[in-house]
């Protein structure tokens, strides 16, 4: 598919922009680390309790033994002196936030009082004895500490989604990912930063401010549930709750190093959060799990799910041996969208060669032309109608909150001299959005583009197959810089539309100390086969690293 006059523009002109807005930002000063920070730190410090390092699963099963975690309360000679308790893990947590926070902005509000008075209803739950086995399937999240995505409702806690205008509303009742979770033992510690309305791949907005990386602070964290992904790598909390419509899970997971999963659309219900999809956009939202650890993924996914689990086939035992391995190393070169970096490639290329020494099977490149137009295609499905005529609903309305619709252009004068409330991403994306809705043949044939995609790309994996594809054509670029390359989300975007199972796996850490990471992509309902591989690779290449370590 050529590109039309005005796109070969748009790209020359967005070429440009990048290249300017780049060599700016090189000429500024770097920003200042934050409160608390000393001289040229970089990094969040490392944690210094072994409670912050275990994945949910053990903290739970160590609570529910009643049992201390390995350097922790052991006397000479390997003597057990005493048992841990939810309130000294929960303290743990609680400490370790009011630590880095103040550094990375991650959290925006917490609810620790509430988060002791639970720790302490569960160590008296413990206390009564019951049996280990009961609780593990009642409860199988009990006593894990977790943190909430603003956007998501938790009773008490405001739930702006970084919108100005909703900055004095506050949850009334608990989104139902969030009261399952609660209702599995899980305690939550407060919410998170998101980027304005959930819409942009920089978490920062008008009420909340900017997120730091916690590998480096002058870094994004990636939004929009950017706010989780710089709490879990900042071992201040161990699970998270994101959504994702264009890679709002899997971009702030690869940026800081942790797994989240975009499960396959339908399975995970999107209630409680604002904003929620309407129209055909609510075949491309998902609600998923964000976890340090990738053992996590599965029970935590198996209890947001809730009776939709059954659509899965979690209990399959997954033969890594049998699966058939696919790779692309990028999207074919879309003019709208970064070469993918040199380390991301070799990172890559490192695990196509485990999988094929380890495993002795052989990984099939591939070339699907049609991801080329990943951008294209999920612009022109996201602005669609439904099966019923609806159409979407439009970014303009959401900005003014079921008020006066927001004009984008007003609005990008008020920015320009600093009278907006809004950011200037939200304001540029309304400005799209008016584009986009000029060019109504060039949409349609784009979404008949994406359905053949979706059909090529059900035919290739089949149900025994998983894709390696780039998480982001770069790693975590610094503050401000996604605006000179804006449509770089395609790399993830293009699954939501999809409505495939993809989950981000890190890799390390590359040369400048930041996140590596892949997608591994499945057929619809697949998730078990994403998951199995992600444990698999955790364990080859370690998973989660340390921030701060060095």
């Amino acid at each position: 598919m050529a590109l039309s006059r005005a796109e070969r523009c748009l790209a020359l002109l967005l070429r440009l922009l990048s290249r300017a807005c780049l060599a700016l930002l090189a000429l500024l000063p770097p920003p200042g680390a934050g409160p608390g920070a000393g001289p040229g730190a970089r990094a969040v410090p490392p944690p210094r309790r072994e409670l912050l390092l275990l994945p949910a699963r053990r903290l739970a099963a160590l609570l529910r033994a009643r049992q201390v975690p390995p350097g922790e309360g052991w006397g000479s000679g390997g003597t057990r002196t005493r048992q841990v308790s939810c309130i000294e893990v929960v303290e743990a947590y609680v400490e370790r936030i009011k630590e880095v926070n103040p550094l990375i902005n991650a959290v925006v509000k917490d609810r620790f009082e509430e988060a002791l008075q639970e720790a302490q209803q569960v160590d008296k739950l413990l206390s009564e004895g019951p049996g280990d086995d009961y609780l593990e399937e009642k409860f199988p999240l009990l006593g894990v500490p977790i943190t909430v995505k603003e956007a998501f409702s938790l009773h008490g806690m405001p739930n702006t989604s970084g919108l100005v205008n909703r900055r004095n509303v506050i949850a009334t009742s608990d989104a139902t990912v969030v009261s399952r979770l609660k209702q599995a033992g899980a305690i939550p510690l407060g919410v998170t930063n998101c980027s304005e309305l959930c819409m942009w791949y920089e978490s920062s907005n008008r009420v909340y401010g900017r997120t730091n990386n916690p590998y480096d602070l002058q870094r994004i964290v990636g939004g929009s549930s950017g706010g989780e992904g710089g709490v879990l790598a900042a071992a201040c909390s161990v699970i998270g709750v994101g959504s994702d419509i264009g890679g709002s899970i899997r971009m702030p997971a690869f940026f800081n190093g942790v797994f989240g999963h975009k499960p396959t659309t339908g399975v995970v219900p999107n209630d409680g959060q604002f904003p929620n999809a309407h129209g055909v956009r609510t075949s491309f939202l998902c609600t998923g799990p964000m976890c340090r650890y990738a053992e996590d993924l599965e029970p935590v996914l198996r209890v947001m799910a809730g009776p939709g689990v059954s659509k899965l086939k979690l209990n399959e035992k997954v033969s890594l041996e049998k699966i058939k391995f696919h790779c692309m190393d990028h999207d074919g070169g879309s003019v709208f969208v970064s070469p993918v970096d040199k380390e991301i490639l070799q990172a890559q290329k490192k695990v196509v060669e485990h999988i094929e020494s380890d495993l002795g099977v052989q990984v099939q490149h591939v070339s699907i032309h049609k991801m080329k137009y990943s951008f294209q295609i999920w612009s022109a499905m996201m602005s669609s109608k439904d099966s019923n005529g609806q159409e979407a609903e439009r970014f303009t309305d959401l900005l003014g909150d079921h008020g006066k619709p927001v004009w984008p252009l007003w609005e990008l004068l008020k920015w320009l001299v600093g009278m907006s409330s809004h950011t200037f991403p939200a304001i540029a994306l309304g400005l799209t959005e008016k584009l986009m809705k000029l060019n109504h043949s060039g949409n349609a044939k784009l979404v008949s583009m994406g359905k053949s995609l979706q059909e090529e790309m059900e035919a290739l994996l089949g149900q025994d197959g998983v894709l390696l594809y780039p998480s982001h054509p770069t790693i975590a670029p610094k503050h401000h810089s996604p605006i000179c390359m804006p449509f770089n989300f395609a790399y993830t975007a293009i699954f939501n539309v999809l409505g495939l199972p993809v989950t981000q796996c890190p890799l390390g850490l590359g040369s400048e100390g930041l996140p590596l990471g892949i997608q591994l992509v499945a057929a619809a309902y697949n998730d078990h086969l994403t998951l199995a591989v992600a444990q698999y690779l955790e364990k080859a290449f370690g998973g989660w690293v340390l921030p701060g370590k060095a």
